[in-house]
């Protein structure tokens, strides 16, 4: 099958301002697009495409004075499958653990392992090393967080979103990666598109979607405390220790936020091809709102440096 995605997002800047993206798919499903457009700025600016620690493709550009707008759509190729499913997929011992999979084991700015590591034991600590150790993680925070876009903090730690008790994907992840890497489970959060691929129908907006990754039996495992259910129809853009590491839009600058539209839909299979035409992106869902718009501009506003 195929899922189209893309986003329209607009960038205000008072003077000259540096900035980069974390808005690429990922190296391994680069193949896998078979039709893409953009991103195009309006005006057009230059970008260079880098590549960061973690091996997420960023694009690093300067933006003029005043408003410039990136539009991308594009159509990957996607298998449909459920998240990979192994019950008996076993923690790896710390010694034997490879040297780049290290990192996804020590505190990080919004994963306090420290602050939560007596917690983290008490709960799971006798519950077999593995994926069902992650599994009862899963459980924990789905039913421990209240979800609303109401609540979204831009600064909120996997701490105080386990005190609050409630939050939106990023929290559900952080809180989630931090157990795990309290447990000994390297972890590592990740940033994305997800298509609603057999789930009823939402008026909510759509947004990027954030998950996490844990590394057991040789390999890295896809789970998401939030919806605490395998799902299909994931595109990840972006991995690192925490949603610091892969923010979606870093300015180094202040910057207002003028418009911000996500969609990701399925596309019908027949005639597909990478000359596919483009569509019309106007003749999309109207999901964003002016009371979503005003959100992610707060949200913006907090993250930019």
């Amino acid at each position: 099958m195929f899922i189209r995605f893309g986003y329209q997002i607009g960038i205000e800047c008072a003077q000259p301002t540096p900035m980069m993206t974390y808005l690429s798919v990922v190296p391994e499903r680069r193949d896998d697009v078979v039709r893409e457009r953009g991103p195009v700025a309006s005006p057009v600016v230059p970008m260079e495409e880098v590549t960061d620690p973690h091996g997420n493709v960023c694009l690093r550009m300067i933006l003029p004075e005043g408003e410039t707008r990136f539009d991308y759509d594009a159509v990957i190729r996607d298998e449909g499958k459920l998240d990979a499913f192994d019950p008996l997929a076993e923690a790896v011992p710390v010694e034997r653990l490879p040297p780049a999979v290290l990192p996804y084991l020590c505190a990080s700015r919004y994963c306090e392992t420290d602050r939560l590591g007596a917690l983290a034991w008490k709960l799971f600590g006798d519950v077999s090393a593995g994926w069902q150790r992650v599994q009862a993680i899963c459980d924990y925070v789905h039913d421990r967080l209240l979800f609303s876009y109401g609540y979204a903090q831009a600064m909120r730690t996997a701490l105080e979103a386990h005190e609050d008790r409630l939050g939106v994907n990023r929290d559900y992840a952080h809180l989630a990666v931090t157990l795990c890497r309290c447990m000994n489970m390297p972890a590592r959060y990740v940033n994305g598109y997800m298509a609603d691929l057999g789930m009823p129908e939402t008026p909510a907006p759509m947004d990027f979607n954030a998950w996490f990754e844990v590394f057991l039996g040789g390999r890295w495992y896809t789970f998401d405390a939030k919806n605490n259910a395998r799902r299909a129809g994931r595109i990840p853009v972006a991995r690192g220790r925490d949603a610091a590491d892969i923010p979606l839009i870093q300015t180094f600058g202040k910057h207002q936020l003028t418009a911000f539209t996500i969609w990701t839909l399925v596309e019908p299979d027949s005639g597909l091809s990478r000359s596919h035409r483009s569509a019309d992106v106007s003749l999309l869902k109207p999901w964003f709102s002016e009371t979503w718009s005003r959100h992610l501009q707060e949200r913006e506003r907090n993250n930019s440096h």
